[in-house]
């Protein structure tokens, strides 16, 4: 469950940074307001150098894709309905399921034992077998 609250925590965190950045692009591109009574001097635009990009259909799109992961992470933590007797039948049928499929691991381990056991004895019969067909190939020589 650590896991998960910390890919929570980063995912807020990453949706953190997506305002923030969108807030200084904002900043950054817009036109300032003029108030009356009120000069300001210097530029009253922003530098036309740049090339002017959607950044509002790329932040838009950040902070919606990062909202989504963020209620998918929420959605994958526990439930508070999830309690203890609850948590515990979970595990006693985990624990039934374990010795269930250790028992069948068991018998497997076995089957493979006499597996081994047939083959190694098929084996030293070929191995006795070539041994008295090249003792008598030198007796008849």
């Amino acid at each position: 469950m650590a896991d998960r609250l910390t890919q929570l925590q980063d995912t807020v965190n990453q949706q953190a940074e997506h305002f923030c950045n969108a807030i200084g692009v904002i900043q950054q591109t817009s036109y300032p307001s003029k108030f009356i009574n009120f000069e300001r001097t210097g530029s009253q635009t922003p530098n036309p150098s740049q090339p002017q990009e959607d950044y509002a259909q790329l932040f838009a799109q950040l902070i919606a894709r990062c909202a989504k992961d963020i209620d998918t992470l929420i959605e994958s933590l526990p439930n508070e309905d999830s309690s203890i007797e609850l948590q515990n039948s979970s595990l006693k049928k985990l624990e039934f399921e374990n010795q269930e499929t250790a028992i069948e691991l068991e018998e497997v381990v076995q089957t493979g034992e006499l597996l081994l056991d047939k083959i190694q004895s098929a084996l030293e019969n070929i191995a006795q077998a070539q041994l008295e067909m090249q003792i008598s190939l030198k007796s008849n020589f």
